[in-house]
């Protein structure tokens, strides 16, 4: 037992069964950093270690420990949030859960590269806790409580080096705490104010304060410590121990320091001896990785804002100068927000009357400067004074400067598409193409240690064009860009269509160099949370197919309205019920549809643009599902074949691709699966791999016969893509067969961009391109109106190649696809080369190799490009 728990890599195991074990005992949990002076950084505190025989694991550098219990009764130094159960008492800490104090310093350059460069699983310390209250200064505290679990695994992730504060600021201590019954009341003592939930926000903030408020340090915050606050002042005043122990297992020493304590197990505080037994061995996992087991599930949590636990508001600005900059706003906003997700940040416009008198210094964690206009001096001054006070401002095409940067004019780049080499955290280097401003950066001093060029135009001269300059001691920084990594591709003037194609190609990459500089600014850019499922809805076309559709029903789900299936079970109710479960496994499905309504999908519309005898007739419709391509699976093998099922979706969770590839769904694609039977005699039925290409087609041709939408440039793309040109995809197609008999059932599911311009393309940009080059006012299109046409369109050539066969539908194919005389390579990278002549009768690709006969061939299974490495198959 004891060589198990000295050597086995266990240390995730172990501190979550010494805090699970221990938490409701008096005692106090530590995690903290414990270098000797010649380990330590220079930035970072040093403290002694506790008590040997207090030691339970040490990681490195790193220590977790059990204490005596430390209280936190001194409120009256600390910022509290609004809703913080200090202020209401009704939201006191339940008995399982954990308060703790967090203490972070200010991370220096070389650690903030390290960070991004590691290959670890970064845990956010805002994900698994609720921020209760904060005190500003270094080291900066917050108080915050989480579930037993989660306090662990905050824990882990903090003794492996991968527990990520949300300003950047590097963790260095975490202390359980007991919070005294009386700190409410002393609190409002203090405050003099009964804190009502109703009170409404301030304008850029969403925290108050206590006793003397947000308050630089100073003599008078430094009279009165609470007993936390004195221990954490003795140990940045003591020089700290060095781990003595040696070998290739030092990061996992467990101390135990005489067999005596192995046999003395309830005097001991290693609690995976302690505790250790049969039952519990078999519940340990073997990877020493550990990752977190639940999600937060705080209902606290969720009512907070997310803070910048630099002691700033989440509210991130936007000066635009005093030009009538109501579009201009927009188009900032716009990117930000796909940025950085919409519940992450509030973001304001600053306008030039609030500069110089609103108190936004103190209460924002970015400005973005955007005009092209002279600043002031007074605003340049303010500016300046946000920096000084450790503020970050994002410049795009500002003439806002300083530190000895000057911005100068080069006309011929103006509006002008050229390529640029952009600097990474990680050393590696990205080119893109991006639309400049027609001005580039000069450094005028010779001291530049405080100013980095990050990206350079790839030219003779390398202009500077985004520089990154710090300013002041209290981590001031600013990132000033040239190019437009702000303006989406119709938010810009582009001359021709090769920028318009560069600027298309480079989009992901502006994201993700515009991430990459928001997360150096201090900003997350974490993706929003998983959105929730919604129930389903039964639609219609057709009122008597609708009430087909329910008379089946009747006999074919159980007393409960339960239609089970090994995927997903669909429960069909009458009408919406506030407490309605929904789950992946388990959806409702409302039946009334006289209540319908969405944002997003119009029912008039889709009933408009469905020209079918049966493809389509019964939709099931959500906001939100895992997958369309599970809610069908359940009914397709028994409902009549006129009652033509189709699963639409607005977004989904867990999109399928080919192969274990993820079809990412945002709002504004068309995404839908279809349900159709082929008789497997047919003249389809034994080329079951053409229905792939015939909803291709069937995509293209939904918008490119529509009067006046002919030459808009969509296209296919062997063998189951659509393209913009032969440029970018902008959607896809998978199909499943499943033989019953003498039928095949198929779903068909398809999607593709229809108004989501990012992160690639979407029909209505090249509707939009298609109006700016000829001068026509065609109007863009919904999903609702492409998923009912592309139905249509499927039908029709189903029709027509049952009649006619391949020839039937080749001729329109081959005048949409990408592919004619393109060269492909057979067999490997560097096989030899052949010509796409066509498609075979049973859709493979038809190529031709010099001096050899036309082939049949297939992929290699290759996941990003279908045309890589085709095989010849073997002839008998």
């Amino acid at each position: 037992l004891y060589l198990w728990a000295r050597w086995g890599p266990r240390s995730a195991a172990l501190i979550r069964r010494t805090v699970r074990r221990l938490h409701r005992s008096r005692c106090s949990f530590t995690f903290c950093c414990c270098d000797s002076p010649s380990e330590a950084p220079a930035w970072q505190p040093r403290g002694p270690l506790p008590p040997e025989e207090r030691i339970c694991l040490r990681i490195g550098n790193k220590v977790f420990f059990t204490d005596e219990a430390q209280f936190l009764d001194d409120l009256s130094r600390w910022s509290l949030l609004l809703i913080s159960p200090f202020i209401y008492p009704d939201k006191l800490l339940k008995a399982e859960r954990i308060a703790f104090v967090t203490e972070s310093i200010s991370a220096q350059t070389d650690h903030l590269e390290k960070v991004a460069g590691s290959s670890k699983e970064i845990v956010k310390w805002s994900d698994c806790c609720s921020l209760l209250a904060y005190k500003p200064g270094e080291p900066y505290k917050l108080i915050a409580e989480a579930s037993v679990d989660n306090f662990s695994n905050l824990g882990i992730a903090f003794m492996e080096d991968r527990l990520q504060m949300d300003n950047g600021m590097v963790p260095h201590k975490i202390v359980s705490v007991h919070l005294q019954e009386s700190s409410p009341k002393e609190l409002q003592s203090v405050s003099g104010t009964q804190m009502d939930e109703s009170t409404p926000d301030a304008t850029f903030g969403t925290m108050v304060q206590s006793g003397l408020g947000v308050a630089e340090p100073s003599g008078e915050h430094k009279e009165e410590k609470s007993k936390l606050e004195k221990e954490s002042e003795d140990e940045e005043e003591s020089s700290s121990l060095s781990d003595k122990e040696t070998g290739a297992r030092q990061h996992h020493h467990l101390h135990l320091s005489s067999c005596h304590e192995c046999l003395q197990l309830e005097n001991s505080t290693i609690e995976s001896v302690r505790f250790a037994s049969a039952e519990d061995i078999a519940e340990l996992s073997d990877d020493c990785n550990s990752k977190l087991e639940e999600k937060n599930d705080d209902p606290l949590a969720r009512g907070i804002k997310r803070l910048n636990f630099a002691g700033k508001s989440p509210n991130v600005l936007v000066y635009l100068g005093s030009e009538a900059a109501k579009v201009r706003f927009g188009q900032v906003k716009s990117i930000l927000q796909e940025c950085v997700g919409v519940d992450s940040y509030t973001i304001y416009q600053l306008h030039e009357e609030q500069v110089l008198k609103d108190p936004w210094i103190d209460n924002s964690v970015l400005l973005i400067i955007a005009t092209e206009e002279p600043i002031s001096e007074d605003n340049q001054k303010q500016f300046i004074k946000f920096l000084s006070k450790g503020g970050k401002i994002l410049g795009f095409s500002s003439s806002f400067a300083f530190n000895g940067i000057q911005i100068k004019r080069k006309s011929k780049l103006k509006k002008t598409v050229h390529e640029l080499v952009v600097s990474k955290l990680d050393s590696t280097e990205v080119k893109l193409n991006l639309l400049l401003s027609g001005y580039i950066f000069e450094v005028m001093k010779e001291d530049t240690s405080k100013v980095k060029a990050l990206s350079r135009l790839n030219n003779a001269d390398k202009d500077a064009v985004i520089v990154r300059v710090t300013y002041g001691d209290s981590g001031g920084e600013a990132v000033l860009c040239q190019a437009h990594l702000e303006l989406d591709i119709n938010s810009m003037d582009v001359q021709t269509e090769e920028d318009f194609n560069l600027l298309k190609i480079s989009n992901t990459k502006r994201y993700e160099v515009l991430k990459e500089i928001l997360i150096s600014l201090g900003l997350s850019c974490e993706l929003s949370e998983i959105p929730t499922l919604t129930p389903i809805c039964l639609l219609s076309s057709d009122e008597e197919i609708h009430l087909a559709f329910l008379k089946w029903l009747e006999g074919n789900v159980d007393a409960e309205g339960l239609r089970a299936s090994s995927t997903v079970s669909l429960k069909f109710v009458s009408s919406c019920e506030s407490k309605m479960e929904v789950t992946p496994s388990l959806m409702p499905v409302i039946t009334e549809m006289r209540s319908f309504s969405s944002e997003h999908f119009s029912l008039k519309t889709y009933q408009q643009n469905l020209q079918t005898k049966k493809l389509g007739k019964i939709v099931l419709f959500s906001e939100v599902t895992t997958t369309t391509m599970n809610l069908l699976d359940g009914l397709m093998f028994e409902l009549p074949e006129e009652m033509g099922l189709i699963a639409i979706a607005v977004r989904q969770t867990q999109g399928k691709g080919r192969g274990s590839n993820v079809w990412l769904s945002p709002v504004g694609c068309a995404l839908s699966t279809l349900h159709i039977t082929i008789p497997q005699h047919s003249n389809l039925g034994q080329r079951i791999p053409f229905i792939q290409h015939l909803v291709s087609l069937a995509v293209v041709e939904s918008v490119r016969s529509i009067p006046g939408y002919e030459d808009i440039d969509l296209r296919v793309k062997w063998p189951n893509d659509i393209y913009y040109s032969d440029l970018m995809k902008l959607g896809g197609v998978l199909v499943t067969s499943t033989l019953i008999e003498t039928t095949f059932h198929v779903l068909i599911g398809f999607g593709f961009n229809v108004n989501n311009s990012n992160p690639t393309i979407c029909i209505n940009d090249l509707i939009t391109k298609f109006n700016k080059e000829e001068g026509k006012k065609l109007k863009a299109l919904t999903p609702d109106c492409l998923i009912a046409r592309t139905v249509t369109m499927l039908e029709r050539l189903i029709d027509i190649f049952q009649e006619k066969g391949p020839n039937g539908v080749l001729p329109n194919y081959y005048k949409y696809w990408v592919h004619s005389g393109k060269q492909v390579r057979l067999y490997s990278e560097d096989g030899p080369v052949a010509w796409i002549v066509g498609i075979d009768d049973y859709g493979f690709l038809q190529v031709h190799e010099e001096g050899k006969d036309v082939e049949s061939v297939h992929p290699d299974g290759n996941s990003f490009d279908m045309l890589r490495n085709l095989i010849v198959p073997k002839h008998p």
